[in-house]
C-alpha cells in the first residue's frame, strides 16, 4: 500500500514537473525514471523493516502477555521458606545428634561390658591363683583407727604401733593397697 502511494506521488511529482517546465531531453526523462526507481526501491525496503518491527512489536508484545502470567515471590513468602527450611535444618541436625548420641550410648555399654568382664576374669584369676587366708592370730584388744587422706596400711600400723599384717588379718583386707579414706580399722593392741 505504501508502495503504491510512493508511486502515485512520485508520477503526479513527475507529471507537474513535466507540465511546468518545456519538454524535458532524454537524458532528463531517464534521470527522473532512474531517480523514480531509486525511491521505489528505498520505499519497497521500509516497507519491509515496517513489517520486521511490526512483526518484532507483536512478538514482544506476546512475550510480555506471557511475562505477566508469571508470579513472583513476595518477601513475606521468601522468609516463611527460609524459616521452614531453618526448621527441617534443626531437625535434620537434633536428628543426627540423637542418633549420634545413641551410637555413642552403644559403643559405651560394650565397652562397659567388655571392662567388666575383663577386671572379673582378672580378680577371678587373682582369687584362684591365691586364696586369700586371715590369721586369727592377733590381740583381740585394740583400738579403732579412722583412715585419712594420704594413710597407708604400713604408715597406721607404725603411727599405731601395731603390726600391719595384724591389721590385715583383723580387718580382713584381701589388697592392703585399697584402704579408703574414712574407713574404720580395727587395730589390735594398738594405742
Amino acid at each position: 500500500m505504501l508502495k503504491r502511494l510512493v508511486l502515485l506521488g512520485c508520477g503526479l511529482l513527475g507529471a507537474a514537473v513535466l507540465r511546468a517546465q518545456p519538454a524535458p531531453s532524454a537524458l532528463e526523462v531517464a534521470n527522473l525514471r532512474e531517480d523514480v526507481r531509486g525511491l521505489v526501491q528505498r520505499v519497497g525496503d521500509l516497507s519491509l523493516r515496517v513489517e520486521q518491527l511490526e512483526r518484532e512489536n507483536r512478538e514482544l508484545r506476546g512475550a510480555a502477555s506471557s511475562a505477566s502470567a508469571v508470579s513472583y515471590a513476595t518477601t513475606e513468602q521468601l522468609a516463611s521458606a527460609v524459616a521452614e527450611l531453618n526448621r527441617t535444618i534443626r531437625a535434620a541436625a537434633a536428628d543426627t545428634k540423637s542418633d549420634t548420641l545413641q551410637q555413642v550410648a552403644v559403643q559405651m555399654e560394650k565397652l562397659a561390658r567388655q571392662t567388666n568382664a575383663a577386671l572379673d576374669s582378672i580378680s577371678k584369676g587373682a582369687a584362684a591363683s591365691a586364696p586369700v587366708t586371715f590369721s586369727d592370730n592377733y590381740a583381740k584388744e585394740g583400738t579403732s583407727y579412722t583412715v585419712v587422706r594420704g594413710d597407708t596400711l604400713a604408715g597406721i600400723a607404725k603411727k599405731t604401733g601395731a603390726k600391719a599384717q595384724d591389721i590385715i588379718n583383723a580387718n580382713k583386707i584381701t589388697d592392703p593397697s585399697r584402704i579408703q579414706v574414712g574407713q574404720t580399722l580395727f587395730i589390735p593392741g594398738g594405742k
